[in-house]
């Protein structure tokens, strides 16, 4: 019997014991799209929401909704405590040394960006590197471009082989005594390649470079210990984790974030203010300025509580069962070409179909329930370097199962069949 029969015969009941309560947890996938029951495969772009988070978002704002830091009154109290008791959950969840080693921010494009224009600041002077890879989103492209420019630094690009892995060896080959930060993804978010942070960081740090790791489509997959790691810097998204849009997290290692400047002024940022002089806050509050998404921080704790609950290594390895079982169904449909076979992926799939371009696979998929993204998914240069303008991109989430894959291929050969 081969693999994917054997996940097949799976459907009827989860490939992982544990996530077969999960589905009914999340409301909206009991909708229906263009009259067909939805079948959610965007997850590297966004994942549904459980009740958990929205119901604790909703309590929030029933019980307990008030601005943190600066209130006497008990509701101000009751929101301060729940929002601080989110960053300690989160410093738990990455296992920080510190709780004052997370920053909330809007997301992983803002914790970059934050990371640049501070520790680049600082940093960066003219001649100096900054390391990438080149299978980086562009939001771990763009900020330290900006940074280099300002410097007068240079951007260096770590070359990708056509399997979608990481020219390891190039990348340590780069590494020189100009660079000041080697900034990489966990996982690309385009293919699906999980790079080998851990080997990355160590080669780095050999050579006195501190490391940023992007991490917003790690962090749903598998768990991220960042003392382990090594990382200097790891940054994720809520969103991406089952948890609200517009709050993210940067970790910092405390000595980086107490040595770097402010990111933006404003209020709770601040311990004391004159017009000739602004004593700063301790972190991570220095980088908090102005009210905080105090709502979000508390749905993000609680999507976090409810991976935990679930538990990440089950996560795992349900989703690297649909991988592999997508792998191999959409493979053997005719004029298919998987784009990103590396030896190491999260769930993510990438393919073209020959003859038809990955917007109207997207729409017709659309019709038939299936939610994908089709595009260049953030990821311009690698789709360069593939020689492509844009693929078809299928991720998966702990809710979805072998059959809504099943149904992915039937939209496929349905898209095959009207451009033939």
């Amino acid at each position: 019997m081969n693999r994917g029969s054997a996940f097949r015969a799976d459907t009827a009941a989860p490939a992982v014991p544990g996530l077969s309560h999960a589905r009914g947890d999340f409301p909206i996938l009991a909708r229906k799209v263009h009259g067909k029951p939805l079948v959610y495969l965007d997850n590297a772009a966004t994942t549904q929401k459980p009740r958990a988070v929205t119901a604790a978002i909703r309590r929030y704002y029933e019980t307990s909704n008030a601005n943190v830091h600066r209130g006497v009154h008990a509701l101000s109290d009751r929101a301060t405590q729940a929002y601080e008791e989110a960053r300690g959950r989160v410093a738990r969840f990455l296992n920080a040394r510190e709780d004052r080693e997370i920053v909330f921010v809007r997301g992983a494009t803002e914790g970059i960006n934050l990371v640049a224009q501070t520790y680049g600041r600082v940093h960066l002077l003219e001649g100096d590197e900054v390391l990438v890879t080149g299978m980086e989103h562009h939001a771990n492209i763009v900020p330290w471009q900006m940074a280099c420019d300002r410097a007068g630094a240079r951007l260096k690009v770590a070359p990708v082989l056509a399997s979608g892995e990481l020219d390891l060896a190039a990348y340590g080959r780069m590494l020189s005594p100009r660079t000041r930060l080697a900034a990489v993804t966990h996982v690309s978010n385009a293919l699906g390649t999980v790079n080998p942070v851990r080997e990355m960081i160590g080669m780095a740090h050999a050579q006195g470079v501190p490391v940023l790791v992007d991490g917003a489509q790690a962090t749903p997959h598998t768990p991220v210990d960042v003392q382990s790691l090594g990382c200097d810097f790891y940054v994720f998204s809520g969103h991406k984790l089952y948890g609200p849009t517009g709050i993210g997290v940067l970790y910092g290692k405390a000595e980086h974030l107490e040595a770097m400047p402010p990111y933006q002024g404003g209020g709770d940022m601040i311990l004391r203010v004159t017009f000739e002089k602004t004593t700063y806050n301790a972190i991570p509050w220095k980088f908090e300025a102005g009210t905080p998404n105090i709502a979000g921080a508390i749905g993000l704790r609680a999507a976090i509580d409810y991976l935990d609950a679930v538990g990440l290594p089950a996560i795992s390895a349900h989703e690297g069962g649909l991988l592999a079982y997508a792998t191999e169904v959409v493979g053997r449909i005719p004029g298919v070409r998987i784009v990103g076979t590396a030896r190491r992926k999260a769930g993510i799939l990438s393919f073209v179909l020959e003859g038809v371009h990955p917007h109207d696979i997207g729409t017709i998929l659309d019709h038939e329930g299936v939610a994908i993204r089709a595009g260049h998914h953030c990821a311009m240069p690698l789709m360069d370097l593939l020689g492509l303008p844009s693929t078809a991109r299928a991720s998966f989430g702990l809710y979805n199962t072998a059959a809504e894959v099943d149904l992915l291929a039937a939209g496929i050969r349905k898209a095959r069949e009207v451009f033939r």
